[in-house]
């Protein structure tokens, strides 16, 4: 599940004009990064560098760093049918390539600035790639093969509601499975509703299981101690909106440990909340 917060401060000093609620900035371009893959990207706009997730799509990671890669890779491969999680990662490399290709010229981006939590340390944000050519990449990567539609969604630039997007692009990408193209060049037919029940299986039993206990499900990814917002930290169990802001005040940390030094942290609770944190890179 992916969470909303505000995360405009972050990026003052950024000039955009406004298209409802969305804020268009043009000449965008893209910048090299090993953390770029098909769907979540490090680019460049008015001088800022951020990173932005592209909304309704999925596509295949381009590794496994993390425990949390691993169960993504697995989901992906039993989804796209294919004969192992190597296979995965290589079409994740592809579509990495071909978002290097299209995105080759300037773009247009559209955002809200809501936030896509990730391990980058300044996090990632939502948005909408329009293309030199006027396309948009999200749709251009499911028609394609190289994405599935997945994810967060929200009224696009042209206008077009959520639901009606996401219809689109699942007629897209029954077409490129039709068609045999990308990713689905090499799905099992034989085996792809096995591996979808099997996933569908054990993510219920997940949500059973979260249920008994009675927890907040862990966030995707590790939050960076010196860089979320007082919003991400209040997702956490156990911190609330004035801890939030004492955490804040007591930056920068250089450990996790260091949480101690806040007035409200015990020792048993910094152990509870220590799986939630990392410390960004500088």
């Amino acid at each position: 599940m992916f969470l909303f917060v505000a995360v405009v401060p972050m990026f003052a000093g950024i000039l955009p004009s406004f298209a409802a609620d969305l804020q268009m900035f043009s000449n965008v371009q893209l910048v090299k990064n090993p953390a770029n893959d098909g769907d979540s990207f490090l680019v460049k706009a008015n001088g800022k560098s951020f990173h932005v997730r592209l909304y309704f799509v999925d596509c295949p990671e381009t590794s496994i760093s993390f425990k949390s890669d691993a169960q993504r890779v697995r989901e992906q491969t039993r989804y796209f049918g294919l004969i192992s999680a190597e296979r995965t990662i290589h079409f994740g490399n592809e579509a990495k390539i071909f978002v290097e290709r299209i995105l080759a010229k300037p773009f247009t981006l559209y955002t809200d600035f809501a936030s896509a939590l990730g391990r980058s340390p300044k996090g990632r944000m939502y948005g909408f790639i329009i293309t030199a050519d006027g396309n948009d990449l999200a749709s251009l990567l499911v028609k394609n093969g190289f994405a599935r539609t997945h994810g967060v969604g929200r009224k696009t630039p042209a206008g077009t509601s959520r639901d009606e997007m996401f219809e689109i692009l699942r007629d897209m990408e029954i077409s490129a499975i039709l068609k045999h193209i990308g990713i689905w060049s090499e799905s099992d037919p034989d085996r792809i509703a096995e591996l979808r029940a099997k996933q569908r299986s054990e993510d219920q039993e997940l949500k059973e299981l979260q249920s008994q206990v009675k927890k907040a499900p862990l966030p995707q990814s590790l939050l960076d101690l010196n860089s979320a917002s007082k919003k991400e930290l209040q997702f956490i169990k156990g911190i609330g909106p004035v801890l939030a802001e004492r955490i804040i005040v007591g930056r920068p940390y250089k450990t996790v440990d260091d949480l101690l030094k806040v007035k409200g942290i015990s020792h048993k609770k910094l152990e509870k909340i220590r799986p939630y944190f990392g410390i960004g890179k500088k």
